[in-house]
């Protein structure tokens, strides 16, 4: 028998105990050892919850019983997660987490720990929720030079963005909904403003790319400032906005980005809608795979956690090797990363606006909107960002040129 505990008893921690009382032959089968839950850590009580007989508030019960050989992190957040996943892992014990905070910031010393002791930091449902992610990165995918992660790794934005196209409402009127609806926190931040996808795409180029990929230097830009106008133009152009985190080799360099880029309504991830998630992976031999699915929620991500759950029995006592180094790696600058721009502007007058465009940007991407008055938009060609930057700065001194509304990149 293998003895395990959970660390928070919350929405996916109680989930991870639910899956695996109701799958229980099944997972032991799976696992080749039964598997049973010692204790569950939370400060709250649970009165009436079966889960009473087995309930603590002190961590000291888990980490100084050495019965407990797997200990599930499900706390989220870096303190105290990272001191009792740190602990658990120094004193033998394999750790399984869904908290993407702990393993975007502490994720390459965490794994070193358990490399040292031949015991294992799992963390499948730290990216993707119930999608699998990172174990055909670590596994199925070994054959190939992996040179581009793209993926909508977001529910909550892609609601919002979804919604606002398909209805025609607002930001703020759709991220309401969101919140009624649960999709959303009470505070939104760090899903509307990208820092939650930004954490997984550092995650995942940690582990496509072999090194340790900081989410600190990672461009971030989130959705509020998309409007209804922007949505009117995409529809225009027959393409789609959507908050995409991106990771790309480039002539041996790698950058990452998170922003909301306008794609072609054939694209792949066009398609993705809804609170679900999906990331396009591209190797130099499998060639393009996509993995889709819903990326959080309390039973897809407790689906994850069990599952490394079950790998962790297999594999006690042998460390399962991840391509994930302490080597960190140097992203390449925004304004080296080649990129087409769509920009919305208002205008004094059309003619001599549209030609003023033509003579800085060389381009005759015009789009207009009949119902829009006094302005227009147009899309670059492609350019570093560096040079697309100076060229909107010049743009902006322009006589009929009254201001820049947004810009948004575009992606082929």
């Amino acid at each position: 028998m293998i003895h395990i505990a959970v660390l928070g008893y919350g929405t996916v921690g109680s989930g991870v105990v639910e899956v695996i009382n109701r799958n229980r032959d099944s997972i032991n089968k799976k696992a080749g050892k039964e598997i049973n839950i010692k204790y569950v850590l939370d400060l709250r009580d649970f009165p009436g919850d079966p889960v009473e007989k087995i309930l603590t508030h002190d961590i000291e019960d888990i980490l100084n019983d050495e019965e407990v050989r797997i200990v599930i992190e499900v706390m989220g957040g870096i303190e105290p997660a990272y001191t009792y996943v740190k602990r658990a892992l120094l004193s033998g014990k394999s750790v399984v987490t869904s908290n993407k905070e702990l393993v975007a910031k502490h994720g390459t010393e965490l794994l070193k720990i358990a490399r040292e002791r031949d015991i294992n930091f799992l963390f499948e449902a730290s990216v993707g929720g119930g999608i699998p992610l990172i174990r055909p990165l670590n596994q199925s995918l070994t054959a190939d030079e992996i040179y581009e992660i793209t993926g909508i790794l977001n529910g909550t934005t892609n609601y919002i963005l979804t919604k606002m196209t398909e209805e025609g409402k607002s930001f703020d009127e759709v991220l309401k909904r969101a919140q009624e609806k649960g999709y959303a926190e009470r505070d939104p931040r760090a899903d509307v403003e990208g820092h939650d996808a930004c954490r997984k795409i550092a995650i995942l180029s940690s582990l496509a790319f072999g090194m340790e990929v900081n989410y600190e230097d990672i461009y971030t830009e989130g959705i509020t400032k998309i409007t209804e106008k922007d949505i009117l133009y995409a529809e225009k152009i027959k393409h789609s906005i959507k908050l995409l985190a991106t990771s790309k080799k480039i002539d041996h360099r790698v950058f990452a980005r998170v922003s909301p880029v306008l794609i072609s309504n054939d694209h792949p991830l066009a398609m993705v809608k809804g609170v679900f998630n999906a990331v396009l992976v591209k190797g130099n031999v499998v060639g393009d795979v996509m993995f889709y699915g819903k990326g959080a929620g309390k039973f897809p991500t407790a689906s994850a956690v069990v599952a490394d759950v079950v790998d962790a029995v297999k594999h006690l006592n042998r460390n399962i090797v991840f391509s994930w180094s302490t080597e960190k790696m140097d992203l390449m600058e925004l304004k080296d990363v080649p990129v087409r721009y769509f920009v919305r502007i208002k205008y004094e007058d059309f003619e001599n606006a549209k030609n003023e465009v033509e003579q800085v940007f060389g381009t005759k991407e015009i789009i207009v909107l009949e119902n829009l008055k006094d302005e227009f938009a147009f899309i670059s060609n492609e350019e570093t960002e560096g040079i697309l930057q100076e060229k909107i700065d010049i743009l902006k001194k322009e006589k009929s040129i009254k201001g820049i509304e947004n810009i948004i990149r575009v992606e082929y």
